[in-house]
């Protein structure tokens, strides 16, 4: 405690009711919120915009009719110096265009839009690379449709490979040198895939997702269900935090932990890209929390062993066009594989933080040959284990092979000395690497 003299009291009256003043004075144009910049992805049923500010926003969103539009109202905002909403608005499918002005302290932007659509609005907090995010999906209406009719699958249908480009829009996965993007690497590989298996008799294979746009992982498999998979395929090509760390790599759900450190630190990052990618709200809400997630349990069960079956002959293709990070399928906790419907694998097609395999990932043969291994890897398996109703499951196996199922007690070399083959040719025909069965495998035995 000080004490002030008479004589200056008034001085320090005087100063404190300044401060008091400037304290309730308006915030300056130069204080205000910094909109640095907009962004607009497209997806199949919806449009995103996204506006990166430098601190948290408060807005207000409302439409508006004859013409179609969304008005968003940032409050204490200002945009930085050269900021033209305009270009992002260009030849998009349901955006006419953007455009914006001061109004009253606050920033007003007008998004023009073709049809009425829905805004969904919501604010992100910073994550590496980005910071403060107000998104906007403006969201196509549902079709009023009739009710669904009961249709029994048709006889020999074709085995539905879903197959989803990891990260999009916002999410650029890993950064290689030469800003090389894993989102662009990945949709270039899943589009070969998708035509290798398309030219297969019996096969049809369907993109989860088919531009640069983001797709929370509970949507991917989602998709994936309502296109009535048998196989669910991500494809990734990611990064480790030491750049030596190369060779592809296959995963399959783990809900024990981690086969490995790469597995561990991937399945992590891999997680948390809904946070990158922008997820407002993310749960399965249609169902009690604790029933969902024992329903998952249950159901994904009977499919860990066919995911790994299906990783092993992904990844013995592979072995053929790449070097292998590891000879063996890991397992990891990813989100995005938790599919109770269907088997599901991860693919890393090799390291992007790696300086060689980021260069080889962009070329165009390499990318070819890659998706030609994982076609031949789901061609295998699913051969061995055709879907029931499906055209290959109608197929009679050739004359001279077998289709055996493995039983409790079985081994690899008893198989093999059962049917006079050698145990290294049952490994070839079945693309194993090791001679490790498990009970209700399918092998195919070749004729003698």
């Amino acid at each position: 405690m000080f004490l002030v003299k008479p004589q200056n009291r008034k001085s320090v009256i005087v100063a404190l009711l300044a401060v008091l003043w400037v304290g309730l004075l308006p915030v300056s144009a130069s204080a205000a919120t910094a909109l640095k910049s907009v962004r607009m992805h497209e997806a199949p049923d919806s449009t995103r915009v996204v506006f990166d500010t430098d601190a948290a926003v408060t807005y207000k969103i409302f439409t508006l009719e004859d013409p179609h539009r969304v008005v968003v109202d940032l409050q204490g905002v200002s945009p930085r110096p050269g900021f033209d909403p305009a270009v992002v608005a260009v030849g998009r499918d349901r955006v006419a265009s953007l455009r914006a002005a001061d109004r009253s302290g606050n920033y007003r932007v007008v998004i023009d839009t073709k049809t009425r659509l829905t805004p969904k609005a919501f604010t992100l907090k910073p994550i590496d690379p980005y910071g403060h995010r107000l998104v906007i999906d403006l969201i196509e209406p549902n079709p009023s449709s009739p009710a669904p009719r009961i249709v029994a699958p048709a006889a020999n249908r074709d085995v539905v490979i879903a197959i989803d480009a990891g990260h999009g829009g916002d999410d650029p996965g890993a950064i290689g040198p030469k800003k090389i993007l894993e989102k662009n690497v990945v949709l270039q590989i899943a589009r070969r895939l998708k035509r290798n298996l398309d030219a297969v008799d019996g096969f049809r294979a369907e993109l989860v997702r088919t531009g640069d746009y983001y797709l929370p992982h509970r949507k991917r498999t989602q998709l994936a269900r309502d296109k009535r998979a048998d196989l669910f395929v991500s494809v990734h090509a990611d990064a480790f935090k030491e750049a030596n760390v190369k060779g592809a790599s296959v995963y399959t759900l783990s809900d024990r932990g981690a086969t490995s450190e790469t597995a561990a630190w991937l399945a992590e990052r891999e997680n948390r890209a809904d946070l990158l990618g922008g997820v407002g709200d993310v749960s399965l809400t249609d169902k009690d929390p604790v029933l969902a997630h024992v329903l998952l349990d249950l159901s994904m069960d009977a499919n860990r062993s066919q995911s790994i079956d299906a990783g092993r002959a992904v990844l013995a293709n592979l072995g053929r066009v790449t070097r292998l990070h590891k000879r063996r399928v890991e397992q990891a906790a990813f989100i995005v594989l938790k599919s109770p419907d269907m088997p599901s694998i991860l693919v890393e097609t090799g390291f992007i933080s790696n300086p060689d395999e980021a260069r080889r990932l962009s070329q165009a043969e390499h990318q070819a040959n890659v998706a030609r291994a994982i076609a031949d890897g789901i061609e295998q398996f699913m051969r061995l284990n055709p879907p029931p109703g499906s055209l290959l499951a109608s197929q009679d196996v050739p004359a001279n092979e077998t289709r055996y199922t493995i039983a409790p007690g079985d081994t690899l070399s008893a198989i093999a000395q059962r049917y006079g083959v050698s145990s290294s040719t049952l490994k070839t025909k079945n693309g194993l690497r090791t001679d490790t069965i498990r009970v209700g495998q399918v092998l195919l035995i070749p004729g003698v």
